[in-house]
């Protein structure tokens, strides 16, 4: 398990990985989904996620991951929570999540490093609070995303 702490506007940790300790046994189920948008205008990239637990349990806290196929502005403002891990991802919490429960939708505007024509977003959950997730269908995600001002769906 890796872990990572941001100082800028408050301390935040987001864990990644899908499982817990090495070693640690887990009966415990819920089923992540993401569901959102993606518009590119330029070298502008708005994103809106909401997190959802189908579960049966309840998550005690979950993060996501969001890679892009092209870098990323070397300056980003990005919302509270949300980490850069490298030229092309960040990892943003979605806090908890109790079963049948959709979480607060993520907001993120980003630039990119150049203008692409199209680029693909994928979606995936890069923490899942330790929980069995047996359909990983729905929160392993890949969308193209055009530079259209349309809002391309996932």
């Amino acid at each position: 398990m890796r872990a990572w702490v941001l100082g800028a506007c408050g301390a935040v940790m987001v864990a990644a990985g899908v499982a817990g300790p090495a070693g640690a046994a887990t009966d415990t189920e819920a089923d992540l989904s993401f569901h959102g948008s993606a518009v590119m205008n330029g070298d502008q990239v708005e994103v809106r996620v909401s997190p959802h637990n189908d579960g049966p349990s309840a998550v005690a806290g979950a993060s996501v991951q969001l890679r892009w196929s092209v870098p990323l502005a070397e300056r980003q403002q990005l919302p509270d929570g949300c980490a850069r891990t490298d030229e092309r991802t960040l990892v943003c919490d979605t806090g908890a999540l109790a079963e049948g429960e959709t979480g607060e939708q993520l907001r993120l505007a980003v630039r990119l490093a150049q203008v692409p024509s199209e680029f693909t977003l994928e979606v995936d959950t890069a923490w899942n609070g330790g929980v069995v997730d047996r359909d990983r269908s729905n929160d392993q995600l890949k969308v193209l995303v055009l530079d259209t001002g349309d809002a391309y769906v996932f």
